[in-house]
């Protein structure tokens, strides 16, 4: 399991000499940030997963700010908040949207999202404020507790993967003793 991850990481160069991560200086460079066991991979999943409901660029610095206040592997969180693109963006939300009208009783329908123009990018941002703000109480509620569930369900997923994993390489590697 390490191996795989090892392998579509990058180093702690490469990484620390990107831009939205040079301004944390030394602390990237923290050996917790960079170790692979599972509990500091379920932890990152979590905070990855947990970090993809926060909308807009913000994403990669929340999961970085994470990793380095609970000291897990900064690489696999910051994977994580990939689940969150252009493409899965509007389900996630309309997931969460429907979420929080179950718990909060709402029975708005919800709208699809205003049409991005980037002839008129200010406009455009205004109007997605505004069915952010229209949205209300079911998507303050929902997001939240999406991005709890999802966090949840991924340390749980790589915990159980993981020990899964060790189990059976251990099985095979007692059956090889017992053949030899």
């Amino acid at each position: 399991m390490r191996e795989i991850i090892r392998r579509h990481i990058p180093d702690i160069e490469t990484l620390s000499r990107q831009r939205w991560f040079r301004w944390m200086g030394h602390s990237v460079r923290h050996p917790q940030l960079w170790h692979l066991n599972r509990h500091a991979v379920a932890g990152a999943v979590a905070i990855g997963l947990f970090c993809a409901m926060i909308p807009g660029p913000l994403q990669m610095l929340g999961a970085a700010l994470g990793c380095v206040w609970r000291r897990k592997n900064l690489p696999v969180a910051i994977a994580c908040t990939f689940v969150s693109t252009p493409l899965t963006i509007l389900p996630l939300y309309a997931g969460a949207f429907t979420l929080g009208s179950w718990l909060t009783g709402s029975h708005d329908a919800f709208v699809k999202p205003p049409d991005f123009d980037w002839r008129a990018v200010g406009q455009s941002l205004l109007s997605y404020w505004h069915w952010i703000v229209d949205l209300g109480p079911p998507l303050l509620v929902g997001v939240p507790l999406l991005a709890l569930l999802m966090a949840g369900a991924g340390y749980v997923c790589v915990q159980l993967c993981w020990r899964l994993h060790v189990t059976h390489h251990l099985r095979q590697r007692a059956r090889r003793g017992r053949s030899a």
